[in-house]
């Protein structure tokens, strides 16, 4: 067994590989750029050593940097991760030659399987089904545009060397396939050093399943199950589960028997991923390998029990697999969210900042059998920074059954502190309470089709507001609690009974009666039935736990002024408790409008400023391309949402921006 595996990596996925290492008592060592200097897998590890500026091609894709880390600390082998150099062959190979084991599969599988265009030709070569597609490389735009229209719009546009959605995008004309052919080019280069692209048709209605395989350098290579990655937006997977809700038994076989043979035929070892399309008739087809471990191999742990970091270096020692493919058994069912620093309220877009506020849920067991687990690589007080991809963190949670498993997620997320940052939390709530979602009914258009206007939040409907208006009561009752202890004055025990107020949020009146008692008591909401109310919130604190009619509630709570601010399953409303006098006085307020920013272009996240397109008093055009904003290695295009005149240009490209920032001032 090693001694010491140097991390070739950085955030959670570091953090989780030091775990297991850990376990089987060998030494870390993490490498580290100048902006993840603090950052936890640093701390985590035994050792630490800076390989160079924070942009990850002056750093964590540069390989003589990572050999130069290796030299100093001793390490006998090297875990990749994923993403970065995780399916360089050229990084395994210099790995070879310094003697250094790659933990990791074979130099040709990584070549014949890492590479997307091979790949596919050796699948079909093996008889695998495949999407069709060019697989020859690409030279410009304008012969991407021919390929496109060939194969027949509409077409995906990928990187041969990408993954986690970096260097994709669906083109569905002649326009879109050029600009997405630059776009992808270009962010190939800057995540993974290789801006190759190719072109295959886009399956509408598709599933994206993928089977987990995993083998020996004796020969045996087994297959753990599949996963369902359908929940995606811009091609990256954001809510994934095991097993898949569509698959039947059958078909789980065949995908992982076909996914196998595709493995010995390329001489595979270690954990790898064989991606599948699946049409609603269960055909399924070949789409690509990952030679490596992937985001979400969590949900596949959970299900079988299975470590599948420890199986990859027990491999890579050259151990054979203690098990067979008999010995495979999926139990349960387990749900990953990925936690992103994007805010979902302006279409997802990159956020970086420092977290204010990091709790996650308690891990581990809970009192009714379900499992949550987080895995992260982020600690508060910590900085999201612009450099990397926007994930934090990865939420899982397992039950017996799936909608156990999705109403344990839904209880995670309501228990997940997050400030600081812009962060899609509520976003993944409103999937998990989502009819299609709990239905089973995904499809990879399912965020487009039930979201098409992007996130605005959940209203609350009437099942909600009930439950909102006691929790802004019991909040409200603690606050005029506390105000009336005052030492020395008035009686500690003082409580406030048999009050009415008026709660108001989200355009909603509601008359409220409490009979309180010490930590809740009994509301009557608009005359109907009391209900039981209890909750441990005392002020100061940001969450809290409330019982309102038998049914547990973890609610995030911020005084805004006068206003309760409450954040529970994906809902963020501010709720007003008055006096019936006052609330009718608050009625003839006037309402405070919004500053008038139409004719700005404004920053939609922080980012670089690479390029400005338009000049001062030059004539713009509904849809035309005005900017393009890099953040977290995605680039963005900003277009003109009206007619107009350049009335000035505020910045220059090459700038850095902040968020809402002035880029251009229209006439």
């Amino acid at each position: 067994m090693f001694k010491k595996i140097l991390i070739a990596n950085r955030g959670e996925i570091a953090c989780r590989v030091i775990q297991s290492a850990r376990k089987l008592g060998i030494h870390t060592v993490a490498v580290y750029s100048d902006a993840d200097a603090d950052a936890l897998h640093v701390t985590l590890a035994d050792e630490a050593v800076h390989i160079g500026p924070a942009p990850s091609n002056q750093s964590y894709i540069v390989i003589e940097k990572i050999l130069d880390a290796i030299r100093k600390t001793g390490a006998d082998a090297v875990h990749p991760g994923y993403g970065f150099l995780s399916e360089n062959a050229a990084f395994a190979e210099a790995l070879e030659k310094e003697g250094v084991v790659f933990i990791g599969p074979p130099v040709g599988a990584i070549q014949a399987m890492g590479d997307k265009i091979t790949s596919k030709k050796l699948a079909a070569e093996a008889g695998v089904s495949t999407v069709p597609g060019h697989m020859g490389l690409i030279a410009d735009a304008e012969e991407a545009v021919k390929i496109a229209a060939e194969i027949g719009y509409p077409v995906m546009i990928k990187a041969s060397a990408g993954g986690g959605g970096k260097g994709m995008r669906i083109a569905w004309n002649d326009q879109e396939a050029r600009e997405g052919f630059q776009s992808s080019k270009n962010e190939a280069k800057a995540s993974f050093g290789d801006d190759r692209i190719f072109i295959e048709k886009f399956v509408t209605q598709p599933r994206h399943i993928e089977i987990q395989v995993l083998g020996d350098k004796h020969g045996a290579v087994l297959y753990l199950g599949e996963r369902e990655c359908s929940i995606q937006r811009r091609n990256q997977k954001v809510i994934e589960e095991a097993p898949s809700p569509f698959l039947d038994e059958n078909t789980r076989r065949a995908m992982g028997e076909q996914a196998v043979a595709l493995s010995k035929a390329v001489g595979y070892h270690s954990a790898g991923t064989v991606e599948f399309i699946v049409d609603g008739d269960r055909n399924f087809y070949f789409l690509e390998m990952n030679t490596r471990l992937q985001v979400e191999h969590p949900v596949t742990e959970l299900i079988t029990g299975i470590d599948l970091v420890e199986q990859m270096i027990r491999v890579a020692a050259g151990e054979k697999l203690s098990f067979g493919q008999d010995d495979v058994r999926l139990n349960g069912w387990a749900i990953e969210s990925r936690l992103y620093a994007e805010d979902p309220y302006r279409n997802f877009l990159p956020s970086i900042g420092r977290l204010t506020r990091y709790r996650p849920p308690v891990e581990g067991e809970r009192p009714d059998g379900t499992i949550v687990r987080n895995d992260t690589g982020v600690v508060e007080g910590g900085e999201i920074s612009m450099y990397y991809d926007p994930m934090v963190a990865k939420l899982c949670t397992w039950a017996p059954n799936r909608l156990t498993a999705i109403d344990a997620m839904s209880a995670a997320l309501d228990d997940f502190e997050v400030e600081g940052i812009g962060h899609n939390l509520p976003f993944l709530s409103a999937v998990m309470q989502h009819e299609r979602f709990r239905a089973g009914r995904l499809t990879t258009a399912f965020i487009a089709e039930e979201f098409p206007d992007g996130f605005h939040g959940v209203e609350p409907d009437e099942d909600a507001a009930g439950p909102l208006a006691s929790v802004a009561v019991l909040v409200h009752q603690a606050l005029q609690n506390r105000a009336v202890q005052i030492s020395g004055t008035i009686g500690h025990h003082r409580r406030f009974i048999g009050k009415d107020w008026v709660v108001t949020f989200g355009g909603r009146t509601l008359a409220v009666t409490l009979d309180a008692s010490a930590d809740g008591g009994y509301i009557l909401i608009d005359d109907a039935e009391p209900v039981a109310v209890a909750g441990d919130w005392t002020p100061g604190r940001s969450h809290a736990t409330f019982n309102i009619d038998g049914t547990a509630m973890g609610v995030k709570i911020d005084l805004i002024g006068s206003a309760i601010r409450l954040r529970w399953r994906g809902m963020d409303v501010k709720a007003h408790v008055r006096s019936p006098r006052v609330a009718e006085l608050a009625r003839l307020m006037p309402v405070k409008l919004p500053p008038d920013t139409s004719k700005m272009l404004l920053c939609p996240m922080p980012g670089v400023l690479s390029a400005v397109l338009v000049t001062e008093g030059q004539v713009v055009q509904a849809g035309q391309t005005l900017a393009v904003v890099e953040a977290m290695k995605m680039e963005n295009t900003l277009r003109a949402e009206h007619s107009g005149m350049v009335k000035r240009v505020a910045v220059k490209a090459g700038a850095s921006l902040a968020v809402d920032e002035l880029i251009i001032e229209f006439e």
